[in-house]
């Protein structure tokens, strides 16, 4: 099979078409048509189902797809490496974290990362399911529970607690809940009921002091952590937030200090292979003094 044309499929069945991924190989959609259609009778067989909105695998096309993700896989493995044989750190670092701790907490300290290794090109995946590191779908992971595969190396990077917040016009007009109770008389913002697993337990606040009661009835439901914050700020009500989104808002009040809270651990998790990369070791460190740093 011809390297190029694997190539191309690759990005095809990323893209799922031809015009798609065109764009990603700056190529024209008949020149990336022609190659699918010529790949297709090397093999004797069709890879894509054609129809009006789009390309599907076919079931043949689906093993072709895993086994060539694999071998790109291996091969941005091995790029990592042979980069990181180099005395000065270098390459892409491809990074994923939650919506909210990459955007509230991490993306503001790139820039004083960056300056400190300008060689090194950071890319930040956010979202909020767990992306595959073993594939290479990125380098490292931070991620909100202790991982469980035995090729993944990781080191906790911080606990942080989510804590119950109003806006100080919310509180001066439906007034200061004094108990856990006081919160079934008041209007609460929920993350949704189909948080992902490393989002466990997010939506306790609709729980808490409701022993053998329903739970509570948020008055909004948001899958976006930082979301919900802002939710808060502009007066609509309650919500759980965790420290290092509402560290120093000025916009957001503190209530019910006494209530114990929920407390969660984020871990900074990489592959085994890339134990020795210099790229890895030294963005790590840097987290690593950033949370010392990070007081709240």
């Amino acid at each position: 099979m011809d390297w190029d044309k694997l190539r191309i499929f690759h990005a095809v069945a990323e893209a799922g078409s031809f015009t798609h991924a065109g764009d990603t190989l700056n190529l024209s959609q008949s020149a990336v048509s022609r190659q699918i259609a010529a790949l297709e009778e090397s093999l004797a067989t069709p890879l894509f189902h054609r129809h009006a909105r789009g390309l599907i695998l076919t079931e043949q096309g689906e093993v072709l797809f895993r086994t060539v993700h694999e071998v790109f896989g291996k091969l941005a493995m091995a790029e990592a490496i042979l980069l990181d044989s180099k005395d000065r750190p270098r390459g892409e670092l491809k990074v994923t974290a939650t919506m909210a701790f990459g955007s509230v907490w991490m993306a503001p300290r790139i820039r004083e990362f960056l300056d400190l290794y300008p060689d090194i090109n950071v890319v930040l995946l956010l979202r909020d399911d767990e992306v595959d590191l073993s594939m290479r779908e990125a380098d490292i992971a931070i991620r909100m529970r202790k991982p469980v595969q035995p090729d993944l190396v990781y080191r906790k990077l911080m606990t942080f607690h989510y804590h119950i917040y109003a806006s100080p016009q919310y509180v001066k007009r439906a007034g200061t809940p004094k108990t856990l109770e006081d919160l079934d008389q008041h209007q609460l913002i929920s993350y949704g009921d189909e948080a992902p697993p490393p989002l466990r337990d997010v939506n306790w606040l609709l729980e808490v002091g409701r022993t053998g009661a329903p739970r509570r009835t948020p008055i909004m439901q948001v899958n976006n952590a930082y979301a919900i914050m802002r939710a808060v700020e502009s007066g609509l009500g309650i919500a759980s937030i965790p420290d290092y989104i509402a560290d120093g808002n000025g916009r957001l009040v503190r209530i019910l200090e006494d209530v114990e809270v929920p407390a969660r651990e984020a871990y900074f998790v990489y592959p085994e292979e890339l134990r020795n990369s210099k790229r890895i070791n030294v963005f790590r460190d840097f987290l690593l003094r950033k949370v010392a740093d990070w007081q709240y």
